[in-house]
């Protein structure tokens, strides 16, 4: 209507001053009778032919053209506005409403009589009844509830219930009289399909699940469990139950204390830190550790692999109803499709889920060798690929049911499992066995040296060290497995663990239309690691840019606290870029430890300073000085002072090779500047060396650089 108006004040008038000169001139030549009246206006502002009257055509015109695109504009507008109302309404009445339980009630004989039997739970024959002009009281189940199960056994062993109902006598809540009839009551069970029990109890089947057929039960139906409720929307959506997840979590609730998050794994587990899984859980003198998942650190104190107890956690159903938010963990849950259009997620169920705000963190899974993957059901059957809780209770399980274990892959996770494993076998004569295709441990990250050094350290644990190995086929003979190597050899085993390496997790990229780095992997992020305007990815599947070393991909835990913690904070409106340069570590018991940062690649020239260790340059005297077995959680953002260069150029020194490396620093070099630090043996000196490479120059003397770290000192 608006552009209307403006066409008819333009248009206007030009059509008044045509039709003023037609009459004025008409008028003139009724005056002077001497003159024909012109065909044509002097001053003719039509486009139409002369004497068509095309002026006032051409006025008329433009009139109903302006009324028709007037009326068709407001048609469409009012058109559209029902719609979206109607979509809004349906929305609303799409959400689950809260249903009230009913309140129990005593009715008479009679009303009870036209009751269905699905209505009320079936009373036993012999119960005891005194009073038979008193009747019992009923209480219904509320529809909410998905299971029961027998909190307290019934005062008759003879007499056997249904799964729902329980008689038990409850003389408190009868009708006054202490001689009331038993109470027939349906105990409900939280549900337990988003949040699992506590972590130090294992999970027991129930007593009506053991209990005798009901020989003097009466004949009822049972009704179907009613479905456990999801919330339809999340304000704020993690997928995936990892550390970054949390971290995530944290974060967002931190920065806005009222928001609700939810957070769906297709484990079974609460959000839990994994790298215990490989170190410290196989040192514990504990037998029931696989049950409690609780362990000592090296410093001695217990902790529990889970950041929080489940009382930590809203349930799902109540996420929406909780006055100041909180975060809410959907379990067994599998996101299998993503509409970024429509902001909503499809679970394995079929379950539809919107969000205004959405975090990808579904980390990686283990990859297998093609040889194992083809050698047939008995071989994959004898093979575990490390990575969650269960493949921890397998493994466990596997070292003391049998008498051979080969690990195949000489990283970080294979290298940790192989002193664990070795350790345990010094009790038992259980046979551990590493294999890799390098010709050391670790002999991807650390220079050649340091990898035989390396090398020495796993076998004096037990473990036989088979190098340069390349798996050609894998078979199941005579009740072993046979694992045959290119060059020729043959190694028999009970049992493999495939540590070869993660794959980024990136099924969602499909359905979510999101790009997949075809070098490193992982979802494609900028610097802020945002795949797009209202959809982030932080942890193992994010392929990030570094503004200080490039474009990058890290599978390590304290990268998931820095990129989850990161994301959480944009996904509320930070808007900072990926700097923190994150830290890794491993331990080779408690002896032997190393933090890294940056990049450490064998294949980059390296620069090694060591000195003479003591007896508090290990990862066990490290955490009791810190008080945490997980050292990037006590990493502080201390000031580190900048070092300073050699005023006269020398090269790098060169790295007098010995025996026994007890502490030190190895710089790698790209360009002749540092790219990434490996501190053996020497800790809570990261901010130093995050500050070294932030800096980005070239050192002459890295002798000067090392003393930064104060190796020299006892």
């Amino acid at each position: 209507m608006w552009t209307c108006k403006n066409l008819w004040k333009k248009l206007a008038p030009l059509a008044r001053s045509s039709s003023t000169l037609c009459r004025q001139n008409a008028r003139g030549v009724l005056l002077n009778n001497e003159r024909r009246l012109p065909l044509v206006p002097q001053a003719h502002m039509s486009s139409g032919t002369p004497g068509s009257r095309g002026d006032n055509n051409l006025y008329y015109l433009l009139v109903g053209a302006t009324c028709v695109g007037g009326g068709f504009y407001a048609y469409r507008t009012i058109k559209g506005d029902k719609e979206r109302y109607q979509e809004r309404i349906n929305e609303i009445a799409s959400r689950p409403n809260k249903v009230v339980p009913e309140q129990p009630i005593t009715e008479a004989p009679g009303e009870q009589a036209a009751e269905t039997p699905q209505e009320i739970a079936p009373v036993t024959e012999d119960a005891p009844v005194e009073t038979p002009e008193v009747t019992p009281i009923v209480e219904e189940v509320s529809p909410e509830v998905a299971a029961v199960e027998q909190e307290d056994p019934p005062t008759t062993p003879e007499a056997e219930i249904a799964p729902e109902s329980v008689v038990e006598p409850a003389p408190e809540e009868s009708v006054g009289t202490p001689d009331a009839d038993p109470v027939v009551k349906s105990e409900p069970t939280p549900v337990a399909g988003s949040l699992p029990a506590e972590t130090a109890e294992p999970q027991t089947t129930t007593e009506t699940e053991s209990a005798a057929e009901p020989a003097t039960v009466a004949p009822a139906e049972v009704p179907a469990p009613t479905p456990v409720e999801f919330p339809s929307h999340a304000p704020y959506l993690l997928i995936g139950g990892g550390t970054a997840s949390f971290a995530a979590a944290r974060s967002i609730r931190a920065r806005d204390p009222g928001a609700r998050v939810l957070i769906i794994t297709d484990e079974p587990d609460l959000p839990y830190m994994r790298p215990p899984l490989s170190k410290e859980l196989w040192f514990s003198d504990d037998p029931s550790v696989v049950d409690t998942l609780r362990f000592k650190q090296w410093n001695g104190k217990e902790r529990s692999i889970y950041f929080q107890p489940p009382s930590f956690y809203v349930s799902p159903q109540d996420l929406e109803k909780v006055e100041n938010g909180g975060v809410a963990v959907l379990t067994g849950k599998k996101v299998v499709h993503m509409d970024v259009r429509g902001n909503k997620v499809t679970l394995s169920d079929d379950t539809e889920i919107s969000y205004d705000k959405c975090l990808i963190a579904t980390g990686g899974i283990p990859r297998n060798l093609q040889v194992i993957e083809r050698a047939g059901e008995e071989v994959t059957k004898r093979t575990t690929l490390f990575r969650k809780v269960e493949d921890f209770k397998a493994l466990d399980k596997v070292s003391r049911d049998t008498k051979s274990i080969t690990i195949i892959g000489g990283g970080f996770l294979g290298s940790e499992l192989a002193c664990a494993l070795g350790r345990r076998s010094a009790d038992s004569d259980l046979e551990v066995i590493q294999m890799f295709p390098e010709k050391g441990n670790m002999g991807k990250v650390l220079p050649e040296y340091l990898s035989n050094w390396t090398t020495a350290k796993v076998k004096s644990e037990g473990v036989a060290v088979i190098t340069e190995a390349l798996v050609k086929a894998v078979s199941f003979k005579d009740g072993k497995v046979e694992i045959k190597l290119k060059d020729g050899r043959v190694v028999k085993t009970d049992h493999i663990v495939a540590a070869v390496g993660l794959e980024p997790s990136v099924e969602l990229a499909k359905s979510a239309g999101l790009e997949v780095d075809s070098d490193f992997g992982g979802f494609r992020v900028n610097a802020e690691l945002q795949a797009r305007s209202n959809i982030w990815v932080a942890g193992d599947a994010a392929c990030f840019y570094d503004i200080r070393l490039g474009r990058r991909r890290v599978e390590h835990h304290d990268h998931a606290v820095v990129s989850g913690r990161l994301a959480g904070e944009n996904m509320t409106g930070a808007n900072k870029p990926y700097w923190h340069q994150s830290m890794f570590w491993s331990d080779l018991g408690p002896d032997v430890g190393y933090e890294a940062i940056g990049i450490v690649d064998s294949s980059l020239p390296t620069v090694g300073v060591f000195a003479k260790a003591t007896a508090k340059d290990t990862p066990k005297a490290a955490t009791e000085k810190s008080g945490t077995g997980i050292r990037s959680e006590s990493e502080t953002e201390g000031t580190a002072s900048s070092p300073v260069a050699s005023s006269t150029p020398e090269p790098p020194p060169v790295l007098e090779q010995k025996d026994n490396y007890g502490k030190g620093v190895i710089f790698y070099l790209r360009d002749k500047v540092v790219v990434g630090i490996i501190l053996w043996n020497v800790f809570n000196r990261m901010p130093v060396a995050r500050k070294i490479i932030k800096d980005g120059e070239e050192h002459a003397d890295l002798n000067e650089v090392a003393k930064l770290f104060n190796i020299h000192d006892d």
